[in-house]
């Protein structure tokens, strides 16, 4: 009974066979609670399947599982978490939505991979939108589900989800489990914010119900969680009135100090204020239109790249929305004048767009001719008191030194730390406003060395100067860089381990509790 996942590289059919056999002796040992069905049915092990779930959008890890399994139903799900507890040796569990992490986070080498997405084609839960009189109008999501097929079905009753990431084509299930983060948090906090309740299948194989009067401790533990404590099964997210149209701004910098203090005045607008706010690097490697939208006409690229000449290869921009609709259509473009009339920009370097508001949301794409590239992405949350320094070493200096291997958009943009609850286990700067640094790498997957390299000089440098940084999606080769990580949390963290995935069944990809 022990070797249900074998570490022995086997055939496929034989895999299968010890897969099928097991699960037939264990069936009887399944609660009565759950549904006593053969899941043999829906554990794929033919080299195609094991193949795909072996990568990811980093394509920077290939870890191979022993097999996938395609459910159709939760019930699936949990009959397959106590397969796995019922025996001596349990094999490990990872859930995958789409395959957008970047460093194997969703895999399980020799385990099963989860194919979340089987369960729109079986009884999932779906997208519901709903209202009651104490929560308002939420909707009732499978954490199979992606972003845009959300927007796509508020939309239809007149509602959106408040805050969201700048790609929607990611899996709700996986962005909750590490933050959700874009140019709305500033002002609604990440989308683990924004969530009224959820289901979530344990790594006991228990199906719970929690919330913030319910379960609570889980419901807080999951959210941001990393995946390591259950698979979220349903979200209710909380929605409101959606806009019809944006007002879409972009403003170019040659003054850092400029840069970030109008993006600090534009999140900390109480009333009347932007309801998107991002900064970003224009550099050679990192042009003013790239793969996460294209804005600018070609005439303004001409401009920009002269700009960009006269500033020693170096830029900075603010992307600022403002939403509106029928009833404030005339006042918004005196609105948005308002706003940033004495701003540092560039005199002369403004430029708008007025866009339906999922023309904006929807404006991210990445095609298929990103599949044969690496990502060896950094994200980073850097405190406020430290970006002056953080500018000066990283992107004036490592940077430019590095310049001809950069390649791909530059995120600087930043967050108030109170619109986060730090109940949860996403781990960010103890101060009032931090900063996400997205350094979104795109390299042939024989030059991620060279990339790996400047990540990592980055990071060096950021503790030997004992800049307290946060790694966001985080990705650690030694517990203690976990313990470092999580930091007071870490205990907490361990805590919820034990009670809720005692047998460290879930999300191995992560590497928090496992051996590397």
């Amino acid at each position: 009974m022990a070797a249900v996942i074998p570490s022995l590289i086997l055939p496929s059919c034989l895999i299968l066979f010890i897969l099928i056999f097991l699960v037939s002796c264990a069936t009887a040992a399944l609660p009565d609670e759950i549904p006593q069905r053969d899941i043999a049915e829906l554990l794929i092990s033919d080299p195609e399947s094991t193949s795909k779930a072996s990568g990811d959008y980093g394509n920077l890890v290939r870890v191979t599982p022993s097999a996938v399994f395609r459910p159709s139903t939760v019930d699936d799900i949990i009959s397959l978490v106590k397969l796995s507890n019922n025996l001596s040796n349990p094999f490990s569990v990872a859930a995958r939505g789409r395959g957008h992490s970047v460093r194997g986070q969703a895999m399980a080498a020799d385990g099963v991979v989860v194919e979340m997405v089987s369960l729109q084609a079986g009884d999932g839960v779906g997208i519901r939108v709903s209202w009651n009189p104490a929560l308002g109008f939420f909707a009732d999501v499978g954490g199979e589900q992606i972003w845009s097929d959300v927007l796509k079905t508020t939309l239809e009753h007149g509602l959106a989800p408040v805050s969201w990431t700048d790609y929607l084509y990611l899996s709700v299930g996986g962005t909750l489990s590490n933050g959700g983060i874009s140019g709305q948090s500033f002002l609604h906090g990440p989308q683990i914010s924004n969530v009224h309740e959820l289901d979530v299948v344990t790594g006991t194989g228990d199906f719970i119900t929690c919330s913030k009067e319910m379960n609570s401790e889980l419901f807080f533990a999951v959210l941001g969680g990393l995946g390591q404590f259950g698979i979220i099964t349903r979200a209710r997210i909380l929605l409101q009135k959606a806009p019809s149209r944006a007002k879409w701004v972009r403003l170019i910098y040659n003054d850092f100090s400029k840069f970030t203090r109008d993006q600090e005045h534009l999140i900390s607008l109480d009333n009347n204020g932007p309801n998107y706010v991002e900064g970003s690097l224009i550099t050679d490697n990192s042009p003013p239109n790239n793969w996460r939208s294209s804005f600018y006409s070609s005439l303004h690229q001409s401009k920009i790249s002269s700009l960009l000449k006269s500033n020693q290869g170096l830029l900075f921009s603010i992307e600022v929305v403002k939403y509106y609709d029928d009833l404030t259509a005339n006042t918004i473009d005196e609105e948005v004048e308002d706003m940033v009339q004495d701003f540092g920009f560039v005199p002369g370097f403004i430029f708008k767009k007025d866009v339906p508001v999922i023309d904006f949301l929807n404006r991210v794409a990445i095609g298929d001719d990103h599949k044969s590239e690496a990502h060896p992405w950094l994200n980073l949350f850097v405190p406020k008191s430290a970006i002056l320094d953080f500018n000066d070493a990283v992107f004036v200096h490592i940077m430019r030194r590095h310049n001809h291997t950069t390649s791909g958009p530059i995120l600087f943009y930043p967050f108030n730390r109170i619109k986060w609850d730090d109940r949860m286990f996403a781990v960010i700067p103890d101060e009032e406003i931090f900063y996400t640094m997205g350094l979104l790498h795109s390299s042939m997957p024989d030059e991620v060395e060279i990339y790996e390299k400047l990540n990592n000089e980055i990071l060096e440098f950021c503790e030997k100067s004992g800049m307290k940084i946060k790694q966001y999606l985080p990705h650690y080769k030694s517990k203690e860089d976990w313990v470092n990580h999580f930091g007071p949390k870490w205990d907490s963290f361990q805590e919820m381990k034990t009670k809720y995935d005692p047998r460290m069944i879930l999300s191995p990809g992560q590497r928090i509790f496992k051996a590397i």
